[in-house]
């Protein structure tokens, strides 16, 4: 199992949350935070920004899902400017459902 962590542009989580489900893949925890990349925030007239609205999506996956998750996402998340975001992959040991205390997903 995977971990796939990605912080991407508010205006487009639900371009992404969307096109997951469409692709069958609808479990997920979405997060709102702040924060900043190598840009280290924005210059907007006068204006320094140092910490940047951003959502996280974390979606917990079989190993042979990863790729096509990866395309989804970078697909509707890109605009192809900075601050398009990040995409973070961890393996997961194990996942136990609370209710039913069973393993695995």
């Amino acid at each position: 199992m995977r971990k796939i962590k990605a912080i991407v542009r508010p205006e487009k989580t639900e371009d992404v949350v969307d096109a997951l489900a469409e692709a069958g893949f609808v479990s997920l925890t979405k997060i709102d935070v702040v924060g900043r990349g190598k840009q280290k925030g924005l210059d907007v007239g006068s204006i320094h920004y140092d910490e940047l609205p951003k959502t996280m999506l974390l979606i917990v996956t079989e190993d042979e899902n990863v790729d096509e998750l990866l395309d989804i996402i970078i697909k509707n998340a890109k605009t192809g400017n900075f601050g398009d975001g990040r995409i973070f992959i961890s393996p997961v040991e194990e996942a136990y459902t609370i209710r039913t205390g069973t393993r695995g997903l």
